[in-house]
C-alpha cells in the first residue's frame, strides 16, 4: 500500500539503490508486454538488470506487490476532461477510447487488473475522470459510478476479444469469428435462426464504437429520466 501511494519513508539507510523503484517497474512492464505475464518472475527480472532475484527485494516485497505497481504506472493518468467545453458524452467516448489504448499497449493488464484489489492513485484517477465527465448530468453518485464501471467492462470486455492468444490458439478477428460462424450456421439455420439473420445480413463486423453505443444510449436514457422527475408537473 505504501509503495503503491508512494509513502514510504524517505532517507533510508544503507547504500544507494542501484536503480529506482521506477525504473524497475518500467523493466516489468516491458517484459510483460513482450512475453506476457505468466512469462515474468523475479529471477527473470533480476537478470535484465544483472542483478540476483534477492537483491530486488530490496525495491518490492514480492511480485504481487510488483505487479500492483507495474497496474498503476502501466495505466497512467486519464486523459484530462474536467477542463474540456464538450458534452459528456463525447468525453465518456475519449474515456473509453483512451481506456482501450492502455489494454492494447499492455495486454498483460487485462489478466492483472480481473479481480477486486487495492487500487493505486492512477486507477482511481480513471474512476475520477469518468464519473466527472457525468457530474452535470443530474445522475447520483451512485449511477455515475455504476455508468463508469459498465463501460469499463465493455472496453475489458471488447480489448479481450482483441487481444492476442497466449496458449498456442490462433486467434481470430471479429470478421474472421462471423465469417466461420455464418459457415457453421447454413446448414442449421432451423437450430439458430436468430444468429443465421443476423449474420446473413451483417457486412462488416461490429465496431467498438457501436458497441460503446449502446451503453452510451443507456446512460442518455437514465439521465433524461433523470430530467423528467425533476420537471415540476402540469397542472
Amino acid at each position: 500500500m505504501k509503495l503503491l501511494w508512494k509513502e514510504t519513508s524517505a532517507g533510508r539507510r544503507g547504500p544507494k539503490p542501484a536503480l529506482t523503484l521506477e525504473q524497475l517497474v518500467d523493466g516489468a512492464i516491458k517484459l510483460a508486454d513482450t512475453q506476457g505475464l505468466a512469462a515474468l518472475s523475479m529471477e527473470k527480472l533480476a537478470r535484465e538488470f544483472g542483478f540476483t532475484p534477492m537483491a530486488l527485494y530490496r525495491y518490492v516485497p514480492g511480485k504481487a506487490e510488483l505487479i500492483d505497481l507495474m497496474i498503476d504506472r502501466g495505466i497512467g493518468m486519464p486523459p484530462a476532461l474536467e477542463g474540456e467545453a464538450t458534452a459528456w458524452r463525447d468525453k465518456l467516448l475519449r474515456w473509453a477510447e483512451s481506456l482501450a489504448g492502455v489494454f492494447r499497449r499492455h495486454p498483460w493488464s487485462l489478466e492483472a487488473t480481473g479481480h477486486l484489489r487495492v487500487m493505486g492513485p492512477c486507477e482511481l484517477a480513471w474512476l475520477e475522470a469518468g464519473m466527472g465527465a457525468l457530474a452535470p448530468t443530474g445522475l447520483t453518485p451512485d449511477e455515475r459510478h455504476s455508468a463508469c464501471l459498465a463501460l469499463l467492462s465493455l472496453v475489458r470486455t471488447s480489448a479481450q476479444f482483441s487481444k492476442a492468444a497466449e496458449d498456442g490458439h490462433q486467434a481470430m478477428s471479429g470478421a474472421q469469428w462471423a465469417t466461420a460462424t455464418r459457415a457453421l450456421l447454413e446448414t442449421r439455420e432451423a437450430r439458430y435462426p436468430q444468429l443465421s439473420l443476423v449474420l446473413s445480413q451483417r457486412r462488416e463486423a461490429d465496431t467498438p464504437e457501436s458497441w460503446l453505443a449502446w451503453v452510451l444510449d443507456g446512460i442518455a436514457a437514465r439521465i433524461e429520466r433523470r430530467k423528467r422527475k425533476r420537471r415540476p408537473s402540469a397542472e
